[in-house]
């Protein structure tokens, strides 16, 4: 029997009800047009994800992200969202220097941006921030395995948990997080059977990017999933439109009418009204 109505807002007790049961959909959104559609279409969470510095602004890595962008694009996701559940990503620097700082700006997503909870990237090195921010009653998502903001030190963009050792860090990781009261945790890039394991001994929901079937719920990228990206195409992303190219052909149309002077027609234009009656003395 399915949890997530498809209608009533999601709250975080249901999805963490729907742990072993109903998957979990979950896209990136960065603004009202594209959340209200996937609001609509009936995806169950929606992350503000600090991905919109590359997504949208075409920057290199996540770690240009601020606190005062993140929380305008949640305002704007949230405006347009009936349903579904809106998670804001803490960018980097934002909750890693000390746990007073990362309680404030947490409480801005929930305060200023209108979510409902906060992702926060890190396994036991992240419990002191974490343990922090839900002390103050902001709900937590966490997220193990490969962390965007922490690509130098991981020497790239690579799966992680692939030697004994770092998968063992990834599985105390994912227990730390939910031991502590996360109420779901992102596993990114790490292998299907690693992710799968995971699954099975932690009592939150396990949402995978590059996981496996097995996790609880699945995340990705909206321009990734929606074709409005080229050049990236992570192994893990499965298209399910081809957006970029229906945009260039409409922008072209647009231009070819411009240029040929069969844009506005007169049912696109405006009429003259009356001319104005001039008082004869």
């Amino acid at each position: 029997m399915p949890v997530l109505s498809e209608t009533s807002p999601l709250t975080i007790p249901l999805l963490v009800a729907a742990k072993g049961g109903e998957k979990i959909a979950m896209l990136t959104a960065y603004d009202a047009p594209s959340a209200a559609l996937l609001d609509a279409a009936g995806v169950d969470v929606l992350l503000v994800g600090d991905s919109v510095e590359m997504a949208v602004y075409g920057e290199p890595n996540t770690l240009s992200a601020t606190m005062d962008s993140m929380v305008r694009h949640s305002r704007a996701v949230c405006r347009s969202v009936k349903r579904a559940l809106v998670v804001g990503d803490m960018p980097f620097l934002s909750y890693q220097t000390d746990t007073a700082r990362a309680v404030e700006n947490a409480g801005r997503f929930l305060a200023e941006g209108g979510c409902a909870a906060v992702k926060l990237e890190g396994g036991t090195r992240s419990l002191p921030a974490i343990e922090a921010i839900l002390a103050a009653d902001i709900p937590v998502m966490g997220h193990v395995g490969l962390t965007p903001q922490s690509f130098h030190k991981l020497g790239g963009f690579k799966v992680q948990g692939r030697e004994p050792e770092t998968a063992l860090q990834i599985r105390e990781d994912a227990k730390a997080l939910a031991a502590a009261g996360c109420f779901a945790v992102v596993l990114e890039c790490v292998p299907a059977p690693l992710a799968a394991e995971i699954t099975r001994e932690i009592a939150v929901p396990t949402i995978g990017i590059g996981a496996g079937a097995d996790c609880d719920g699945q995340v990705l990228v909206f321009h990734d999933v929606m074709g409005l990206t080229r050049d990236l195409r992570p192994r893990f992303v499965r298209r399910y439109a081809d957006l970029s190219s229906i945009i260039e052909e409409a922008a072209k149309a647009f231009t070819r009418d411009v240029k040929s002077g069969s844009f506005p027609s007169a049912e696109e234009s405006y009429a003259g009204g009356k001319p104005a009656l001039r008082r004869v003395l």
